[in-house]
Order: structure tokens, then C-alpha cells, then sequence
């Protein structure tokens, strides 16, 4: 482990401490506590080896999300109980996500029964302010707040950037907690100006004091920090079940790293002068993690190679997607899709001169054939992506994360260009 300078304390909260790293500008270490709390610190409690678990499950959470493409301050985790971070000035907002009301919720609106379940995800805000309870904020009242944070002022952008990012964060550990079985109630996150780049970033930690989460949606079997809230008495006995709870979490958050189930794409070319178009498919199935297979066949130069090609990836029982790449007339895709049950895309390679004709090979297909045709590299890997990410939530996380970054990019391109034209 490599020896870091530490240098002076930035900032202490109630469970972790934030120190700037002398030798590396731009980066701080967040040390976590053994110190567990409730109301805000009303209940406060010295729990051994909590740094270490919620350490453990913070460094998790963020590598999944990394992995998907969520942008977070997480580096890496440097011990047991630190990991390094993105310095970033926070924004000073709680951004808490409902799937299911319960808690304080319910409180708040009376009338609603416990288990009620939002679709679209409930969204609300919190204002960071222990003497005042934290609290509920309003959009309109994080606009005239005019936050200022690493020279970037939080306007109707930032919002809409952290509201969207929310939803997209907590769907995508919804997405992977249910492959515990485990359904994800509510979240709370905070996002930060990362101080270099002037982004917004998922800032903070994730860990069990985040979140509540039910194993087989069943409240009274709780993990989360819940069961801290709601001891009648701090007994030894109580904190090591509370404990228990934490660790358990702990040692589940690895298994959302694991993919669930294993596919690849198997691509076809009709010839090797098709190389160039497969090996975009190739290199846009690897940023979802499919591993992605290239062959060459002509399904009507050579049948029965095509079909014994195709024997070959059905038999070893790995669920695969064939991409069919052929120009001219294509017969590749239609008689791969005749023969498999498997699914089968056409990505045909249209050249200039007789594209707009060749096309209609993939498109007017005798019936009882299913496959589909889309002609940008690109969007057939993505499409065999979304049908991987039916059954593999590391796909989908990939899927969901894409969505927001494309979401996100078009936000700050239209704020830019408003700054230009004003």
C-alpha cells in the first residue's frame, strides 16, 4: 500500500473525516468512523469495525456505478477504512429517491399507506441543516438559493442534471440489488463540483446508512440502518444484530459487481472486405462488456459451412445474438434467422452506388423470418446490448448510464450555446 502525505483536515462529519493529500492536487482521502447515528446525531453510538464495513460498501457501490458510466468523485479505495476522491465542494442538497413509501414519507402524507408504490421514482430534496432538521426543499427554493461552488453557479441545468442522475443512480442499483433479491425502498445521495473540472459529480459516500433495503421486499427482515433508528434501547446484544445487518450488506454488495448470466455476439461477414464495419460492432459490444466473436461465411457460397458455423455457438449453450454482415444481395441474415431460434441482426454494409437497392434484401424477407435490420454499427451492437440487458444487469447498467450521459451532454451543449446567444 502505497504511503500517502496527508495533509490538513478538510472537512469532519458525523461518520467520516476528509483530508487534502499533499502530493496529489485535486484529490482528498475520505476516512470513514465507527460512529453510527440516527436523528440527526441525536442517537449517537461507537460501533467497532463500521469504518471498515461502510468502507467496504461505499468502494463497491462506486465501482459499480464507474463501471456503468455514472461520473463520480470515487478513485479507489486506499484501505480498510479510506478511499481516495475527486476533491469537490459540495452542494449542500440531500437528493432523496422513493420506489416504495415508508418512513418519513409517510409522515409527511398522511393517508398514504406503507408499501405504496411510485412509478415513475418519487424525488425529493433535502436542505443540508442539522439545527433545522434538514429541511424539504423545493426546487424553486434550490434555484433562488444560488448556490456558488467551484465557480460554477447551481441553476436550472445543475438541478436538472442532479434530479435526472438520481433516478438514473438508484434504477441502476435497483436494477442490481434485485439480482440479491433484494428490493431497493429508498436512497438518499449528494452530488459535489468536482474542483479541477467544474463538473457535477455523484460525490459523498453510498453505504448503509444510504439507502433502506428489504430483502424479498419484507420490511421486517430490514438490513439498513432502519434497525438503528428503531431500538427502543442500545443494548451490546442490539448493536451486534445492528452490526450483523451492516456486514451482511457488506459482503452482498460484491455479488452486484458479478454479472448474472454470460452472452456474446457472434458477427458473420459475408467477406473479409466487410472487416472494417465488423470491427465497430465489435469494438461498441466491448463497452458493454459482450464479448464479441467474428466470423466469415457465405451463406450462398458455402450453406452448409454458414449452418455448421452456426451449430457451433448453439451447442455450448451461451445465449447469442448473430449479426449478419453482407452487402449486394443478402441471404446471410435470412437463412441465419430460418435456421436458429436465436436472434439474428442485419447490419448490412451499403456502399454509395447500389446501397439504396441492396437494402431491401434485408428488409423484404419471405415470411416465418425474424430478424431485424439496422444499419449503423453502432446501434446493432447497442441492440443486441438491450437484449442482453434483459438478463444481465451489468449490461442494462451500461444501457441506463448511456442514457443519462447522452441526456446530460445535450443539457450543458444547450446551456453553452443560451451563454453564447445572450
Amino acid at each position: 500500500m502505497e504511503q500517502l502525505k496527508i495533509g490538513q483536515k478538510l472537512n469532519e462529519g458525523k461518520t467520516k473525516q476528509i483530508f487534502e493529500l499533499v502530493d496529489q492536487p485535486g484529490l482528498v482521502l475520505v476516512q470513514s468512523k465507527d460512529q453510527i447515528t440516527a436523528g440527526n446525531a441525536v442517537r449517537k453510538d461507537q460501533m467497532e469495525g463500521k469504518a471498515a464495513i461502510a468502507n467496504k460498501t461505499t468502494s463497491c457501490v462506486f465501482k459499480l456505478l464507474q463501471e456503468s458510466g455514472i461520473k463520480t468523485a470515487f478513485v479507489k479505495q486506499q484501505s480498510d477504512t479510506a478511499f481516495i476522491a475527486a476533491h469537490c465542494e459540495m452542494i449542500p442538497i440531500e437528493w432523496v429517491c422513493r420506489r416504495v413509501a415508508t418512513g418519513s414519507f409517510l409522515k409527511r402524507n398522511p393517508g398514504v399507506k406503507e408499501g405504496y408504490r411510485f412509478s415513475p421514482l418519487k424525488m425529493e430534496m433535502f436542505f443540508k441543516d442539522d439545527a433545522n432538521n434538514d429541511p424539504q426543499w423545493s426546487e424553486e427554493q434550490i434555484l433562488e438559493a444560488k448556490f456558488s461552488l467551484a465557480g460554477l453557479t447551481i441553476g436550472k441545468c445543475e438541478v436538472d442534471i442532479m434530479n435526472r442522475s438520481t433516478v438514473a443512480i438508484f434504477e441502476i442499483l435497483e436494477k442490481s440489488w434485485a439480482t440479491q433479491n433484494c428490493t431497493l425502498v429508498d436512497m438518499k445521495i449528494e452530488f459535489g463540483v468536482n474542483v479541477k473540472t467544474q463538473e457535477i459529480v455523484l460525490a459523498d459516500v453510498i453505504d448503509n446508512d444510504s439507502w433502506r433495503l428489504w430483502p424479498a421486499g419484507d420490511r421486517s427482515q430490514q438490513k439498513d440502518k432502519q434497525v438503528y433508528r428503531d431500538l427502543k434501547e442500545v443494548t451490546p446484544e442490539a448493536m451486534q444484530m445492528v452490526k450483523r445487518n451492516f456486514e451482511w450488506v457488506s459482503e452482498r454488495v460484491k455479488l452486484l459487481l458479478e454479472s448474472q448470466s454470460r452472452g456474446r455476439v457472434v458477427v458473420l461477414m459475408g467477406s473479409t472486405s466487410d472487416m472494417a464495419h465488423c470491427e465497430k460492432i465489435k469494438k461498441a459490444c466491448t463497452s458493454y462488456g459482450i464479448p464479441c466473436i467474428l466470423r466469415v461465411t457465405s451463406a450462398h457460397k458455402g450453406p452448409d459451412e454458414t449452418l455448421r458455423i452456426k451449430a457451433e455457438y448453439e451447442g455450448d449453450g451461451v445465449p447469442t445474438v448473430f449479426v449478419a454482415v453482407a452487402g449486394r444481395s443478402n441471404g446471410l441474415g435470412p437463412v441465419m434467422s430460418g435456421n436458429t431460434a436465436y436472434p439474428v441482426i442485419n447490419c448490412p454494409p451499403l456502399t454509395p452506388d447500389w446501397g439504396a437497392q441492396d437494402v431491401w434484401s434485408s428488409l423484404r424477407m419471405p415470411s416465418g423470418l425474424g430478424c431485424s435490420t439496422i444499419l449503423s454499427p453502432d446501434a446493432a451492437a447497442q441492440f443486441a446490448a438491450q437484449i442482453f440487458g434483459l438478463t444481465d444487469h451489468l449490461v442494462w447498467c451500461k444501457l441506463r448510464a448511456s442514457m443519462l450521459n447522452t441526456w446530460v451532454s445535450l443539457k450543458v451543449a444547450d446551456k453553452k450555446l443560451q451563454a453564447c446567444s445572450v
